[in-house]
């Protein structure tokens, strides 16, 4: 995972910095360049002779290399570097890059850089115990840095045996699983590239006058998750919207068609979704619109008022009838009572692949929340999900969806 890889390696002034050498040759046999930039008092624990000669590559330690104005970019260095790894780090340059003190070349490499960091921190136990170190690494870890430390790769609660430099093997072996993970995921990004998903979101109105409506309370931010879930993993979302107040998501993979009424999402439905491999169908449809809609603002008089409704089209039903084998269809269910055995019914009524089960009686899922627990029944199982923020519980569903994608 490292081969080809461009590194730049920070050395500070630690006693730790003989076992920069030993990180150098592990680096290079993987196959990574890596470009040396060491501190003024790393220079007083190992030579840029010695490293120069593991690297083949000049070490950098002043911003003018020579006494004729050649200078080292920075910047240049930061733009090159497909990570930065600061091994040792002392609790000096650790304090300085939490504070922007740039006040040698590491340091202004380090905030120019465009990689992730990476430090090992390297010092006495009480150094690193000291509130004002770990204060620090937090810092750091906010500004999205990561922290190598022994035994756990990541800034921990307990301190014993913390302070020395994590081995050189674990160091190497932490930036491999990096650039594995982040492969990894940009190999996810473009799984369902190629794909075209028809998603509803949000509720419907239906209206009774020019003011007034008949509607729900959904937010419509589960169906705009599932949306930028799709978009992320590279597939061409066409997403139908009703009005809704949460943020959109802008992406150019989202093709977002605006309707207020269960019959304008309808319509929309139906000439959207024989071109989709897929459908999801999250938004909160009004089954029932008023038979009349008055022309003026309904006054208020002594007398009841009777809304006569009748059906509006089922969407759910209507895209399962034309279902082609190629097509998967996944539907939704919020239910408040029955909830499993009225959601195996829409399953097998609506021709659903899979059908998304939430509850009203579960708290945090639901309308107006920002978390969902789900239950995903298909015709031969049920797996249940913890609650969860509805971003990740997006994920649940495309990994289900991407699962039996024909």
């Amino acid at each position: 995972m490292l081969q080809g890889k461009k590194i730049v390696l920070g050395i500070t002034g630690s006693i730790a910095a003989y076992k920069s050498c030993l990180i150098i040759r592990q680096l290079i046999k993987k196959g990574a360049e890596v470009q040396v930039v060491i501190t003024p008092a790393g220079k007083e624990f190992i030579t840029p002779i010695t490293l120069s000669a593991l690297t083949h590559k000049p070490v950098i330690s002043e911003f003018f290399s020579q006494r004729d104005g050649t200078w080292n970019s920075h910047v240049d260095i930061g733009l090159w570097a497909d990570a930065m790894l600061i091994a040792p780090a002392t609790a000096s340059t650790i304090g300085k890059m939490a504070h922007g003190v740039a006040d040698n070349m590491l340091i202004t490499t380090y905030l120019s850089m465009k990689a992730p960091v990476f430090v090992a921190p390297a010092m006495d136990l009480d150094m690193y115990a000291h509130p004002s170190t770990q204060s620090n690494l937090r810092t750091l870890q906010s500004y999205g840095n990561h922290i190598i430390e022994p035994g756990t790769g990541f800034l921990a609660s307990k301190l014993e045996g913390k302070g020395r430099m994590e081995e050189p093997e674990n160091i190497v072996a932490q930036l491999e699983a990096f650039f594995a993970q982040a492969e990894a995921e940009q190999s996810a990004s473009q799984s369902m590239a190629g794909r075209k998903v028809l998603i509803t979101a949000g509720p419907t109105y239906e209206k009774i006058d020019p003011v007034r409506f008949i509607g729900n309370y959904s937010s419509g931010k589960m169906g705009l998750a599932i949306a930028e879930e799709c978009a992320r993993r590279g597939a061409e979302v066409e997403l139908v919207c009703g009005p809704v107040s949460a943020t959109i998501p802008q992406h150019a993979n989202i093709h977002r068609t605006d309707v207020e009424s269960a019959q304008q999402m309808y319509e929309a439905c139906m000439a959207l979704y024989p071109s989709a491999d897929a459908g999801i169908l999250s938004a909160a449809v009004a089954d029932f619109t008023p038979v009349t809609v008055a022309d003026q603002k309904i006054k208020r008089t002594g007398d009841d008022m009777v809304i006569c409704l009748k059906p509006n089209p089922d969407i759910a039903k209507s895209l399962g009838a034309i279902k082609t084998d190629r097509q998967v269809l996944v539907g939704f269910a919020l239910e408040t009572n029955d909830e499993e055995s009225n959601a195996q019914s829409k399953l097998q009524k609506k021709n659903f692949d899979f059908i998304v089960l939430n509850s009203l009686r579960d708290k945090g899922a639901g309308f107006r929340t920002d978390t969902n627990k789900i239950t995903i029944i298909t015709p031969d199982a049920m797996q249940t999900y913890p609650l969860k923020s509805k971003a990740e519980v997006a994920v649940d569903i495309i990994d289900q969806l991407q699962s039996i994608l024909k």
